[in-house]
């Protein structure tokens, strides 16, 4: 044999011995994983409630936030537009507490995530069998900075935005700025960090804009944030995978900060009287890689 054909077969199998370590470190020790990450999409279309297209209401600005992180709650996946809530897939609940009297999120505990990072993998062994058409995600915790006008001037600002059911939050950082609370917020929950100040506040009740394309035939309770998204095609989970199986979780966040605009400027001008009506995502498409 010639050293050259010696020299190609050894490279050869080198390669493929690679290519098999390289397959079982990407599946694990515990085997293949369902795997999900974020993604904040400013361009995605913008959805009411009932996961239809809708534009900014008259009397009403808006602007896309840029987003640092986001925490879940809940992740389900359903098999067909008629499975009710809870009725599918349940692949992760967040650990909730009763420490501020109510059950709610229990915040110190939260996995945060930036664009593009994993939130949450399982292993595929564990997910049962099955045709899945819709993601549920329950939102629970967002991060981002926004533009507004203040003193002749336009200003970046931080927001830490609690849009699940109810969180406990012992503290939190915004920014540069950590809030403590010590008590259970209800959705809607706000904090704005700028170069000279933090506020905070809470937006009126059923004020979060939570898409759900299959409202009428699979509602979800009011004051919570399961947004709702249809698969491009359906996911088929048969427990024979060999690989990770990667979903994109891409929320809409076009223009998804929204304001009663009194000077009708087009800008945030909380100094004079602007305020904030809507801080929910506009809309979920998983995505799967």
């Amino acid at each position: 044999m010639s050293k050259n054909l010696l020299l190609s077969g050894c490279l050869a199998a080198l390669a493929l011995c690679s290519a098999c370590s390289k397959k079982e470190q990407s599946a694990g020790a515990d085997g293949p994983k369902l795997v999900f990450k974020y993604k904040f999409d400013p361009n995605q279309e913008r959805l009411g409630n009932l996961g239809q297209p809708v534009s900014v209401p008259a009397g009403n600005a808006a602007q896309s936030p840029v987003f640092r992180a986001m925490s879940s709650h809940y992740l389900e996946l359903a098999p067909n537009a008629f499975t009710a809530l809870g009725k599918g897939a349940v692949l992760y609940r967040h650990q909730e507490t009763n420490k501020g009297g109510e059950m709610a999120i229990d915040f110190a505990s939260a996995k945060l995530a930036a664009d593009g990072e994993v939130f949450y993998e399982v292993p595929l062994k564990d997910v049962p069998a099955g045709k899945y058409e819709y993601l549920r995600v329950s939102l629970a915790y967002q991060n981002y900075d926004i533009r507004f006008n203040a003193l002749g001037q336009e200003w970046t600002g931080s927001v830490a935005s609690f849009i699940g059911f109810n969180s406990y939050i012992g503290s939190y950082k915004i920014k540069d700025s950590t809030l403590t609370v010590n008590a259970n917020r209800k959705q809607g929950y706000w904090a704005l960090e700028t170069k000279y100040s933090v506020v905070s506040g809470q937006a009126p009740a059923g004020a979060t804009t939570v898409p759900n394309p299959i409202a009428v035939t699979s509602p979800i309770p009011a004051g919570s944030c399961v947004v709702t998204g249809p698969f491009n095609s359906a996911l088929q989970i048969t427990g024979q995978e060999k690989e990770d199986i990667v979903i994109t979780v891409s929320l809409s966040v076009n223009k998804s900060f929204e304001w009663k605009d009194l000077n009708s400027n087009g800008k945030y001008d909380p100094l004079e009287g602007e305020a904030v009506v809507d801080m929910g995502v506009r809309g979920l498409k998983p995505l799967v890689n």
